[in-house]
């Protein structure tokens, strides 16, 4: 598979069982057979591809006043020169390789 947390580790995996219609079984099997790929293997690809959305577009945490006025101070401040965050920032990132 594709992203690196999808893959079982040590032999087989977990049994996820779901319930669907029969229209949905039907577009699934068609949508996985149009990438030469089992049902399993697309749905999981599909499934984890989407709790990463999920987790990587998290925009709200909460911190104590005192923190968050220092924590905009400091996004309110000029960039200093960074290598090794530019370095990082022209890194692909693990889901994209």
């Amino acid at each position: 598979m594709k992203h690196s947390g999808t893959q079982a580790v040590g032999g087989r995996g977990k049994t996820i069982n779901l319930r669907a219609s029969h229209k949905q079984k039907a577009l699934i099997d068609r949508a996985a057979e149009a990438l030469g790929r089992s049902r399993s293997d697309f749905m999981l690809d599909i499934a984890c591809r989407e709790a990463e959305t999920v987790l990587l577009d998290r925009r709200y945490f909460a911190l104590p006043r005192d923190i968050f006025q220092r924590f905009t101070a400091l996004l309110d401040c000029p960039p200093t020169r960074n290598p090794k965050l530019q370095r990082f920032l022209r890194t692909k990132a693990v889901w994209d390789k």
